[in-house]
């Protein structure tokens, strides 16, 4: 079976996001960054560091991306994310590099570490902390998440 590109983009993003849980990281999805840029995925690791995980659809969708180092200054590890068709030789060693099929994924590639400076990452561990209680709160009571404003 064919998917396009968006329905390729969301089973590569839960995939992903399997595989964050599965190494004890927390994740997010599409979460707004300081900068105006958003996070297909934004993981809090168990040491506080934060993961970003751009996910690509395809060649088209990563040779359109040129923000991808934008994203770096608000994590410090920087991941993307693609699926088994897509040619991983493409993917720049100033990223790590995890691949899915199906719904399985395996980290192939470390990110190289750049850590974040304690004021930018306090700061983004509360726009973090302040997201995801408002979308719990959203999942919670529906009815009234028209009344949140969680970014």
């Amino acid at each position: 079976m064919l998917l396009s590109a968006p329905q390729r983009s969301a089973r590569v993003r839960q995939a992903a996001s399997r595989l964050c849980r599965a190494l004890a990281w927390a994740p997010l999805h599409e979460v707004a960054l300081p900068n105006g840029r958003r996070a297909d995925i934004l993981a809090l690791a168990p040491d506080g560091g934060f993961v970003c995980i751009e996910v690509k659809s395809g060649v088209p969708d990563f040779m359109a991306d040129t923000k991808w180092p934008e994203y770096r200054e608000f994590s410090d590890a920087f991941y993307f994310a693609v699926d088994e068709d897509f040619p991983l030789g493409l993917i720049p060693a100033e990223a790590g590099l995890i691949a899915t099929a199906g719904l399985d994924a395996e980290l192939l590639r470390e990110a190289p570490a750049h850590r974040m400076a304690p004021a930018r990452r306090r700061a983004l561990l509360h726009r973090f902390a302040m997201l995801a209680a408002c979308r719990l709160e959203q999942a919670a009571d529906p009815v009234d998440a028209f009344a949140l404003s969680c970014e």
